[in-house]
């Protein structure tokens, strides 16, 4: 599993037009699943990552994590985080898991953050869709 972590003032996704997410304050996560990922992995990144202590504190010291600052989450799953480029010009994703399996853990992962207490926006698995983002520092992070 691959999650990239940007902290953000906000985030939105749009699909067809539509905005279908939409966080202030909070953490925009694009999110990969490989074949081996399974629903641990699912948990204990969404652990990690709402523990992570990347917010600024009263002292520009970062310092607070996302329930210290009443932050939000807006997971977008791309599968695109698999690319694999070392031959030639055409990446390859092989390494991503089929779109049954992602989902699923797409979804796992969602509802877990939510039955942590947190707001929990997303994307659309498979769809077509255009990300906007305010990265807030800039402040990006990249776990497996």
């Amino acid at each position: 599993m691959r999650i990239v972590v940007q902290r953000v003032t906000s985030a939105s996704v749009t699909v067809s037009g539509e905005v279908i997410g939409r966080i202030d304050t909070g953490f925009l996560l694009l999110f990969g699943v490989g074949h081996e990922d399974t629903e641990e992995d699912c948990r204990r990144l969404a652990d990690k990552i709402t523990a992570l202590r990347i917010f600024s504190d009263e002292n520009d010291k970062i310092n607070l994590d996302l329930n210290a600052v009443g932050g939000s989450l807006l997971v977008v799953p791309q599968f695109t985080l698999y690319a694999d480029c070392r031959k030639g010009n055409r990446p390859n994703f092989i390494q991503a898991a089929r779109p049954d399996k992602a989902n699923g853990l797409y979804e796992y992962f969602v509802e877990y953050c939510r039955s942590k207490g947190f707001h929990v926006e997303t994307g659309e698995f498979g769809a077509d869709m255009k990300v906007e983002l305010l990265n807030d520092g800039p402040f990006t992070v990249i776990l497996e």
